[in-house]
């Protein structure tokens, strides 16, 4: 069986990092991570994610969206990795998501028509609770709703509104944290435990394909600078050990890709084994991301290593997202316990 992207589905994803190349380059993120006290939502990246339908890419068409799926979600999602871009897009489409499966008609038809056009921002959170506060929530000081666990601890997700936003801080100047007290909590009818972890598989997913987009950009520039690089004149990139470092990366990146892919298939598709192949996507695309990026400020000598240079970025970008939804040691648990059991 021969599995891979459709010719529409890469169409769709270079659209996506053809705008970004040309009108959101790595100058305006630079601008973005050096003005912290910004809300990280350019206006103009945020108008574009609604008018090309980036927002709207699960949101069923009966709410005027795309009617599309998870496939083509991480396809998104992996181009906004590759660009480092800042903005709610993930948190927006999973809120989506959530009452797309679990909201009621008068919930569905409130917010998803909002939440696929990008007149309305999203956030989705597995961490506190609607009625104990949200300690960490990417982008909660724009959300105009927020999906999070209803109570600590028990089945039911909750639509959260009007809620009271303070920063977090991060390292990772390409996102904004927030921490939610208050509010009006109103629950998704339709949510199951079964329905919870295939939300949180989803995002789990697009985190996944994020960091596989990272993790490919940064090799992409390493080789590119390597080429061009000289030392004993000749390029660094000649090198027999460089060489072998950034074969063995590609491997790593290309096995991560289809791991990504894969899982999106699966829990699009409700196949048997969903669950751990969206525990070996995160362990591939987690343990690759932080390898690339890594190699990306080693192998670009002493300027990879400044703040002029770009790559700390990815790097950054790279070690928050890594430890999202369970790093590479609680991914690896988890696919253990699913295979050999524990």
């Amino acid at each position: 069986m021969f599995f891979a992207l459709t010719q529409d589905q890469q169409e769709f994803g270079a659209a996506v990092r053809d705008y970004l190349a040309e009108r959101f380059d790595l100058a305006a993120v630079r601008a973005v991570v050096e003005n912290p006290s910004d809300d990280g939502n350019p206006a103009s990246l945020w108008r574009a994610a609604g008018e090309q339908g980036w927002t709207a890419v699960t949101v069923d068409e009966e709410h005027d969206g795309l009617g599309l799926g998870l496939v083509e979600a991480q396809v998104i999602a992996r181009a906004l990795g590759a660009g480092v871009a800042p903005g709610p897009w993930r948190g927006t489409v999973l809120a989506a998501d959530a009452i797309r499966l679990a909201g009621s008609d008068e919930q569905k038809a409130a917010w998803l028509p909002k939440l696929a056009a990008g007149e309305a921002v999203g956030a989705f959170t597995t961490r506190g609770s609607a009625a104990t506060g949200l300690p960490v929530v990417e982008y909660g000081a724009l959300a105009d709703v927020v999906v999070a666990p209803a109570e600590n601890g028990l089945p039911g997700l909750a639509l959260v509104t009007g809620a009271t936003a303070s920063p977090v801080g991060s390292f990772d100047g390409t996102t904004r944290l927030a921490s939610l007290g208050g509010g009006t909590a109103e629950a998704l009818p339709g949510t199951t435990v079964e329905l919870q972890k295939q939300l949180t598989d989803r995002a789990t997913v697009l985190v996944a394909a994020d960091l596989v987009g990272i993790a490919r950009e940064a090799l992409t520039r390493t080789v590119a600078y390597d080429r061009e690089r000289t030392q004993f004149g000749v390029p660094v990139g000649s090198f027999q050990a460089l060489k072998h470092a950034l074969a063995d990366l590609h491997v790593g990146v290309t096995m991560a890709e289809h791991a990504a892919l894969y899982a999106a298939h699966a829990v699009d598709t409700g196949l048997d084994g969903a669950e751990l192949a969206v525990a070996v996507a995160k362990a591939k695309s987690s343990d690759v991301a932080l390898q690339a990026t890594a190699a990306m400020i080693q192998f670009h000598g002493g300027i990879g290593y400044t703040w002029e240079h770009e790559a700390h970025f990815f790097y950054k970008r790279a070690k928050r997202l890594a430890g999202q939804y369970g790093d590479v040691a609680v991914s690896r648990e988890r696919i253990a316990s699913l295979t050999i059991g524990a």
